[in-house]
């Protein structure tokens, strides 16, 4: 069928490819390197106590034929090489039938990670890419044109993706309908960035601007996407500028990287190639019978299945970050209905003295990303997801997030847990562990240009309150946390 490709496409999906295959490569090393202690057979929330009570037709995974650390270990690095081995073109120098076992391979290999990541994968951004890595299955290789409807689905996903962020964001805090949001957000996101202090001291009605323009973003360019060329180019250009802006601004992981992947395979790459001065591709063959049907039986699949993230967004009970099904196809997004006020951040302290009195030195504990010293300048680490940092900073705004894995985090401190630490930026105890662990909370905010240059610190802090009294040993319950 002609009409089934469209071989002008064909640097639109190398690119989309390429740069899909890398994000996978992050998300497998980040797994690789930090599953131990968060869901090891020794973590904080293990894999085999989860897999005890929750059955497969509940969270497909490889996992239920077996689980060990090792094998988890061996499943995340085979997807990292599989995704750099796409990466550097692998995929096209192979059968068609073999590039589409690669990328089903690392779906599936990444959604039996998701499915029993618990609390630790519980971020939006998982969803997205395995629905994006689903739709690049069937985007063939270069022994084939891309499937035009696939290229559409890309477009619907990116729609779903900014016009559910636009609509919470109208249906939910008033700071986005009178356009202060961005008075706070900057200095109460998640992980702030390295520029982030710099952006949060921005003009106030230049913030005023950039709530505007979000809202032109993400409710009314989508809607162009489904334009004709060289609308829809325009439209994906827009929004790859937009998505560039919060990846400047701040630290979300794979979730901008993503939607510039996907928002550009709407971008017309023919003309980008004419633009680039790229040769023409070879001429392709016949895409063979089999494709074609594997293809319309998928693009069938998500029809049905966009019935209810479509529902979702027409209905005034709108959720964000919810998936429809156990294989995370066709799901619904959407960011920052609400916008915190205040930053609270919880601060670890340990101290060796065997008796805690007024005058007891207590030392803290360093995170990668999360703030902690205030004249440490919040780095860059997007799209790589540092997972631990990311739940404390939920557990800061509510104990609620912290109830399963907070106490056994402190028992893994007072242990030294090598893997634990390997989270940390700093550990002030590397000979021995601590004899007592606590916790604050610290309320944060960023200070001024006047108090940057007097003190050269980037936050200011103050106490609220105890979040964790000391604890040692003796307190805790050392069998039933494993540390």
């Amino acid at each position: 069928m002609q009409w089934f490709t469209a071989p002008e496409y064909w640097l639109t999906r190398l690119v989309v490819q390429r740069a899909l295959a890398a994000l996978y490569l992050v998300a497998f090393l980040a797994a690789a390197n930090q599953f131990r202690a968060l869901l090891g057979e020794r973590g904080l929330l293990p894999i085999p106590r989860f897999l005890a009570w929750a059955p497969f037709r509940r969270a497909p995974s490889l996992f239920h034929l077996h689980y060990s650390d090792r094998f988890f270990a061996l499943t995340a690095w085979t997807g990292a090489v599989i995704s750099a081995a796409i990466l550097v073109g692998a995929a096209d120098l192979v059968p068609l039938w073999a590039a589409v076992l690669l990328w089903l391979v690392l779906w599936a290999l990444y959604l039996s990670i998701v499915n029993v990541g618990q609390l630790w994968y519980g971020f939006g951004w998982e969803s997205l890419l395995l629905e994006t890595g689903a739709l690049a299955v069937f985007l063939g290789n270069s022994s084939t044109g891309p499937p035009v409807l696939v290229m559409w689905l890309f477009r619907w996903l990116v729609f779903r993706v900014e016009f559910g962020a636009g609509l919470i964001k109208l249906r939910g805090d008033p700071c986005w309908r009178d356009l202060t949001c961005l008075y706070y957000h900057h200095e109460t996101q998640p992980m702030p960035g390295p520029l982030s202090w710099f952006f949060h001291h921005l003009p106030k009605p230049l913030h005023r601007a950039e709530v505007a323009a979000n809202h032109v973003a993400q409710l009314a360019v989508p809607v162009a996407l489904f334009t004709p060329q060289p609308v829809a180019s325009v439209a994906a250009g827009l929004i790859i500028v937009t998505q560039l802006w919060l990846v400047a601004s701040g630290n979300f992981a794979w979730l901008n990287w993503l939607t510039i992947v996907a928002a550009f395979a709407a971008v017309d790459g023919s003309r980008a190639a004419d633009v680039l001065g790229l040769p023409k591709p070879p001429a392709q063959p016949a895409t063979p019978l089999w494709f074609e049907a594997l293809v319309l039986a998928f693009v069938a699949g998500v029809a049905v299945l966009s019935y209810w993230p479509a529902r979702n967004l027409v209905s005034r009970g709108q959720v964000m970050n919810y998936s429809f099904n156990r294989f995370h196809l066709v799901n619904a997004y959407g960011a920052f209905g609400s916008i915190n006020r205040i930053r609270t951040e919880i601060v670890v302290e340990g101290t060796d003295e065997p008796e805690i009195t007024p005058d007891t030195v207590w030392r803290e504990y360093g995170f990668k990303g999360k703030p902690g010293d205030p004249r440490r300048l919040p780095r860059q680490w997007a799209p790589y997801h540092l997972r631990l940092d990311w739940l404390m900073w939920f557990a800061g705004m509510s104990s609620i997030y912290a109830e399963s894995w907070f106490v056994p985090f402190t028992a893994k401190l007072l242990h030294n847990d090598r893997s634990t630490l390997k989270l940390l930026r700093s550990n002030p105890f590397p000979g021995t562990p601590p004899t007592y662990v606590r916790a604050r909370l610290y309320e944060y905010r960023f200070t001024s240009w006047r108090e940057l240059r007097r003190t050269g610190a980037w936050w200011e802090r103050t106490l609220i309150h105890e979040y964790l009294p000391p604890v040692t040993l003796r307190h805790l319950d050392s069998d039933m946390y494993h540390p």
